[in-house]
């Protein structure tokens, strides 16, 4: 709810590689070089303690400066790569929905949007690389003064007569062993940088707590006949607000109506335990769902959204998606009830026909077809239908409403309808209206008191004219 899915897919993506490409550069180079470090370290020791404590005291020096400026390079390439998972977001976003774009007139909008972001990610990324640019000779700068130091203090002790000639020229080239590696860390600093701000973002992600985690103590939920129980249940995305207590049946069809944002795909929600409610409980078959494995919870439902949802594949393994053990008679029987086979045989290959993305080559009444086929296939003891006739024509909505009905029976099932005249054989509508429940009972019932539900279905059945 809180990041796009371009800025996550960003996140998995790219920065895992950024990080994966730095960390095999770097330790490469840190592994080779703490080995040179200490071997040449060793030797010059062997030949003079007190030149040897020179360089050592004069390398920290060098550190301060690659410190220094490596705290502003990581700034820019953090910065860098939140504005890449931006723009991975907002290309996401544009490219998932170009039809609207376009029959809204947004391109030119949008290409400034981008064009602002991918100035934002040149800016950041144009700092970036020079901070961790100028690195490298700096450095180099430092360890030659160091080379220098130790030439001088060489030559003072070759005078003295403490050391020879030969064993100076020794020391000069264990000295230049000895910098080189931090010369060749330092020149890969930019990728180590580039890593480590992508590896912030990468373990952001890893560390960031499961809302709903199972309890260690988690059963199974078995035997599932239906019975859901609703008690003093209080829950918002922010603060605390009174919901709906009740009690359904097996076997009840419970319909739950109301204006747009009334809370309707809440109760869902809480129901499939996307998120826990603040206070009270939901109970099925008597269980609290917060002390049932959410597996088990959730393969008790079947579902089919307003929003369909296929993936790229063949008809077949989409209508097979919550059983992939099903033969093909039970697909293609899934697929009548569903009033889907006749459509599907008109496709190029039928049941094998390779559909892509979220269908886009289908009709938008289509994919619905195959998403309640889906359900029809699984069976499950529960159903949830959030508006799932909302993109069928009015024929088949009546074929396909006979079929829900023919899988509704023995089975409890809640029904989130705008269109009233599709649960009047409820056994329980609930009326919500600002996140509360304000009407329950039967269609008739409701009419009767001539209130808030009376109010909502006969706007719908107002004469015109």
């Amino acid at each position: 709810d809180a990041h796009s899915s371009g800025d996550l897919i960003s996140r998995i993506v790219t920065d895992i590689d950024q990080f994966t490409d730095g960390l095999l550069l770097g330790f490469t180079q840190l592994f080779t070089g703490v080995i040179t470090i200490i071997g040449t370290i060793c030797f010059m020791l062997g030949i003079n303690p007190w030149i040897t404590l020179v360089v050592v005291i004069l390398s920290p020096f060098s550190f301060f400066i690659a410190s220094f400026i490596s705290k502003r390079s990581f700034n820019m390439f953090r910065k860098q790569s939140q504005t890449r998972g931006k723009m991975t977001g907002f290309v996401n976003e544009m490219l998932g929905n170009i039809k609207v774009v376009k029959v809204f007139d947004h391109g030119e909008k949008a290409q400034e949007e981008f064009d602002q972001i991918n100035d934002d990610l040149a800016y950041y990324s144009l700092r970036a690389t020079f901070f961790s640019s100028i690195t490298n000779p700096a450095t180099r700068f430092m360890y030659s003064g160091i080379y220098a130091g130790v030439a001088i203090a060489g030559c003072m002790s070759v005078i003295r007569g403490s050391i020879s000639v030969g064993q100076l020229s020794s020391f000069l080239s264990y000295t230049n062993q000895y910098t080189k590696p931090f010369n060749e860390i330092s020149g890969v600093v930019t990728e180590l940088q580039n890593a480590l701000a992508s590896a912030a973002r990468v373990f952001e992600l890893i560390n960031e707590k499961t809302i709903l985690e199972d309890k260690k103590d988690a059963t199974v939920l078995e035997n599932v006949k239906g019975q859901v129980e609703i008690e003093h249940v209080n829950f918002s995305y922010t603060p605390d607000r009174p919901l709906i207590e009740d009690s359904v049946k097996p076997g009840e069809r419970v319909a739950i109506v109301g204006p747009t944002g009334c809370g309707k795909t809440t109760v869902i929600n809480l129901l499939m335990r996307f998120y826990d409610v603040n206070s009270g409980s939901i109970k099925v078959e008597g269980k609290d769902i917060r002390d049932v494995t959410r597996k088990s919870l959730r393969t008790s439902y079947g579902m089919v959204l307003q929003e369909t949802w296929l993936k790229s594949g063949t008809i077949r393994d989409n209508i097979a998606y919550g059983r992939p053990e099903a033969t093909e008679e039970e697909i293609i029987n899934a697929a009548k009830e569903a009033h889907a086979h006749s459509f599907i045989m008109r496709m190029p290959q039928g049941y094998d026909t390779v559909i892509s993305e979220d269908g886009g080559n289908l009709s938008q009444g289509q994919k619905q077809l195959l998403c309640i086929a889906r359900v029809m296939l699984c069976l499950p003891p529960m159903l949830i239908l959030d508006e799932a006739t909302s993109s069928i024509d009015t024929r088949t909505e009546i074929r396909v409403q006979k079929a829900f009905a023919k899988m509704m029976e023995g089975r409890t099932s809640f029904i989130v309808a705008h269109r009233l005249s599709t649960i009047r054989e409820a056994d329980m509508i609930l009326v919500m209206r600002d996140g509360h429940i304000v009407e329950k009972g039967k269609h008739e019932e409701l009419l009767a008191k001539n209130g808030f539900y009376a109010e909502i279905y006969n706007s719908q059945f107002a004469a015109v004219g």
